[in-house]
């Protein structure tokens, strides 16, 4: 009876050492800012899966200020972070920090933004950004029917933020299905702006997006030129444009076709609303979930699973990364993509 008592208590210790070991493994998270809706739902959903999965988990938000990331991130290492995810501001601004985290043998992911020039980033988990900006470019080429149509259509391109790298993909993405068009005459850019360079929207802004759309109304369209399609790169910037818009006086029969990103409450709402055309869905819960098992995987020993080892070179050499599928929600489908899979309740998307 002894003995069966001992092997007893020695596996409830080892159990219970086993245990105190894993809950005390410790996840930095440091997403770039509360301003956009996406980050505070991808922040919270990451949290609440690592949280339930046993992990402690310390969650900073920078408010767009590279500075007060890199500080986070420091305290982050410094109160014993076992494993770092984070989505930064700008892709190569962290370096120095970084290089802390490696010296301290700390893995870190990338979460949706690529970290650059650097060689202490372990893996990369993201949607197909390139495949963001190719469904954009596909909506408005079946929507402007521009394969059969013998009439030339008018479109304008809002960019994101030249220092996120996952810009230029959406960008690309896009363009790659425009420009065949563009060449043959059938879509016409009329402010001859469509260098990305050109079209960029600094921190991704609302108020950016607007004020230059603002000027392209006057420059170009205050003659009654007719403006089809506006291709914004993600929702806070489709939501600057729409406010240029209606400010301009486009009624609602006139709207161009904006497309957009994130299906956040406010461009879901104008979706419904027939202010904007779609927007391209990227289930955070489906990304964060990546991030948990790939931690997991970290944790074990074991190597997480990934699937493109060819395409994300930060500068330094070729992040491997998971990919994530992206789809799009528009007036037909967001109720079965948004509501009935449980992102959004009816009540949020009420006007």
């Amino acid at each position: 009876m002894k003995k069966l008592f001992s092997v007893i208590l020695l596996a409830v210790l080892v159990l219970a050492a086993a245990n105190t070991a894993f809950a005390a493994v410790r996840i930095g998270i440091s997403m770039p800012t509360q301003s956009l809706q996406r980050w505070n739902q991808d922040g919270s959903n990451m949290k609440q899966r690592f949280e339930a999965a046993g992990y402690e988990v310390d969650l900073q938000y920078a408010n767009n200020n590279v500075a007060l990331q890199v500080s986070q991130i420091e305290n982050m290492i410094l109160n014993g972070a076992d494993v770092l995810v984070i989505s930064a501001i700008d892709g190569a601004s962290l370096g120095t920090v970084l290089a802390v985290a490696k010296d301290e043998g700390i893995p870190v992911i990338a979460y949706d933004r690529l970290l650059m020039e650097t060689d202490a980033v372990s893996y990369y988990a993201t949607f197909d950004n390139y495949m963001v900006g190719t469904i954009q470019g596909k909506y408005l080429v079946e929507a402007l029917d521009l394969e059969n149509r013998t009439d030339p259509v008018n479109i304008e391109i809002t960019a994101g933020s030249p220092d996120d790298n996952n810009a230029r993909y959406f960008y690309q993405g896009a363009i790659d299905q425009l420009m065949p068009y563009i060449e043959a005459g059938k879509v016409v850019i009329p402010s001859g702006q469509i260098e990305f360079e050109q079209v960029a929207t600094l921190e991704w802004s609302s108020e950016r997006s607007q004020a230059r759309m603002d000027n392209l109304i006057a420059a170009y369209y205050a003659g009654g030129r007719k403006l089809h399609a506006v291709l914004c790169s993600n929702d806070s910037t489709a939501l600057g444009v729409t406010n240029s818009l209606i400010g301009a006086g486009f009624t609602k029969e006139e709207f161009p076709l904006i497309t957009g990103q994130d299906c956040d409450v406010a461009n879901t709402k104008n979706i419904i609303t027939g202010y904007q055309a779609m927007s391209v869905f990227k289930d955070t819960r489906t990304l964060a979930e990546r991030v948990v098992t790939m931690v997991q995987a970290i944790v074990n020993g074991e190597e997480p699973e990934v699937n493109d080892t060819e395409t994300y070179f930060n500068g330094v050499f070729v992040v491997p990364t998971y990919l994530c599928e992206p789809v799009f929600a528009d007036i037909n489908n967001y109720e079965e993509l948004l509501i009935e899979s449980g992102y959004y309740t009816r009540e949020q998307l009420q006007n």
